[in-house]
């Protein structure tokens, strides 16, 4: 175990993650403002990750020349070590996925043993940060923490393979089996277990012994509230789709079989009028996109470079955050958050009494229904777009709620106090 540090000394950090900038994924974009923040903080930080190869789930052109494709880059505030992501085309083949996160966990290993060493540099890392998903990193984690005499501080954005079995992406009774034992070793072997909301945490605390519930803490997904602003409706991301100024409904994220998008077909074929846009990429959109050949109001756009995040977002009037039954416990969209600092209003189909629908009612900033409940939604839309002044005004009421309570710079704090109440045995 680490030396006692006091309040505000530097830290020396491993962070091992499978997106980081500039990979496009929701989880790289949170983890990598988190880094920048620490090194704000003073503290120093060695990154492992994968190549970017989020967008087109394959290796991107401008790093495929990588030698063994891996590249380490040094930075003023640490390191980043890029690995091959051993990506597969196919989205929907779960084995190949599979192979693919085990091969990147397994010389993850090898990378975080030595990351940050300079010769002579007998310090030791004060903690090792492992992200999941994938799961298959908690064990990576804790095997560099090991190596590195250090504690392991496990990042939960998802708990796996809970969501995966809700949505039947998981049915096999071997990998359902072998997930929940690296699940549970992976909590247990922790110093600390992060989760975005309190519903994550009494999931993730059932599963542990009693004696460890305390090691399970609450630290929610930042936003970052000066890259992401209000921006006038008219963008020219509307232009580039083809839409003039009718109102917008969209939903921006993982197009996969977590979420409940066919219920936005259903409003689309309800509403004619109004545009409804699906803005980015994943396993479900083709299956999608057959299903609304004949919506000429729905619209689908690709993933744009994250520098314009804030103009996609303002594209839109309403949000929409979908999530299948029984996976408002076990996931936590975090474009949620994004989508509040963009001022604009939201409307959610999600398990009632869950974080998401916790923040639509602390902001009064939209309404949430039941999950996959079509006409629950339709219902809902129906009331919010019947005034348009009152759907920018939830927009206003949302971007002031984020901007009190979700600062980047206090969520990266609560990450350097977690290791500091490691060492001091807390």
């Amino acid at each position: 175990m680490n030396e006692v540090q006091q309040v505000g000394q530097p830290l020396k950090l491993v962070v091992l993650c499978p997106h980081f900038e500039p990979d496009t994924a929701p989880t790289g974009v949170v983890m990598t403002k988190i880094v920048h923040e620490l090194a704000k903080l003073g503290h120093e930080i060695h990154v492992v990750t994968a190549l970017p190869w989020y967008r087109e789930h394959r290796v991107e052109s401008e790093w495929t020349q990588t030698t063994w494709r891996t590249r380490t880059t040094s930075t003023t505030w640490g390191s980043v070590t890029r690995l091959n992501p051993f990506a597969g085309d196919d989205k929907k083949n779960l084995w190949r996925r599979v192979f693919g996160f085990v091969g990147f966990s397994v010389i993850s290993i090898f990378a975080g043993l030595q990351a940050g060493r300079v010769r002579g540099d007998q310090r030791r890392v004060d903690a090792v940060i492992a992200m999941s998903p994938p799961l298959t990193l908690g064990l990576s984690g804790w095997l560099i923490a090991k190596g590195r005499r250090a504690p392991l501080v496990f990042n939960i954005q998802d708990v796996f393979p809970d969501a995966a079995i809700e949505t039947g992406a998981i049915t096999n009774a071997a990998v359902i089996k072998v997930s929940r034992w690296l699940e549970k070793i992976s909590y247990r072997w922790a110093s600390i277990v992060t989760v975005l909301s309190d519903d994550l945490r009494d999931n993730v605390v059932a599963k542990l012994p009693l004696a460890q519930a305390s090691k399970v803490v609450v630290i929610p997904n930042f936003v970052d509230t000066e890259a992401i602003r209000p921006l006038d409706r008219m963008t020219n991301y509307r232009d580039e789709l083809g839409i003039d100024d009718r109102l917008v409904v969209m939903y921006a994220g993982n197009v996969g079989f977590s979420q409940s998008l066919n219920l936005l077909l259903a409003a689309a074929r309800e509403f004619p009028d109004i545009a409804f846009v699906v803005n980015g990429s994943g396993a479900a959109r083709s299956t999608l996109e057959a299903e609304a050949k004949k919506l000429t109001n729905v619209i689908f756009g690709d993933y744009q470079p994250i520098e314009r995040l804030a103009e996609v977002l303002a594209t839109a009037d309403i949000h929409a955050v979908l999530l299948k039954r029984g996976l408002g416990k076990v996931s936590v969209p975090s474009k949620t958050y994004s989508v509040m600092a963009a001022g604009r209003a939201v409307v959610a189909a999600i398990d009632p009494g869950t974080e998401v629908t916790r923040l639509i009612d602390g902001a009064k900033c939209g309404l949430s229904v039941p999950p996959d409940d079509s006409a629950a939604l339709i219902e809902a839309l129906r009331m919010m777009l019947a005034d348009f002044n009152e759907i920018r005004q939830m927009g206003e009421r949302a971007r002031q709620f984020v901007e009190q309570v979700a600062s980047p710079t206090a969520v990266a704090q609560q990450y350097v106090e977690a290791v500091h109440g490691i060492s001091k045995g807390r």
